[in-house]
């Protein structure tokens, strides 16, 4: 739990805020409960779908250094590359030009059971 936290400071860099509203304090604590959550929900689905397929590791690190417990910090840096355009030519359909995925990036959304062709990245 202390880790969480210590991410505040580091991940979401939380510098001082002040506010006035007891609401809109509770909002702001309320907002970063979900992110910590969201973030400890991919985390470990991540690494359950890792041990039931027998992944040992993944290549996260920078020279694609093996990686035995991702964390979303490094999920995200790995997806970070990923951009997706869509151009316009007067009326007619517009063209979407998506960044091919990695073999790496691949393999993350294979294990989280996401099927790539539903945000445009197959």
């Amino acid at each position: 739990m202390e880790k969480r936290f210590s991410q505040f400071k580091t991940d979401f860099a939380v510098a001082p805020v002040y506010l006035k509203n007891v609401s809109r304090i509770q909002g702001l604590l309320a907002g970063y409960f979900f992110a910590l959550l969201v973030q400890t929900l991919l985390e470990r689905e991540l690494r359950q779908a890792m041990a039931r397929a027998g992944e040992q590791s993944l290549p996260l690190y920078p020279e694609d250094r093996k990686c035995a417990r991702p964390t979303t910090h490094r999920v995200i840096e790995v997806f970070a590359s990923i951009q997706r355009h869509e151009v316009r030519v007067g009326d007619g359909d517009p063209q979407v030009m998506v960044t091919k995925l990695t073999k790496t990036q691949s393999s993350i959304i294979r294990l989280l059971g996401l099927d790539p062709r539903t945000y445009g990245l197959a």
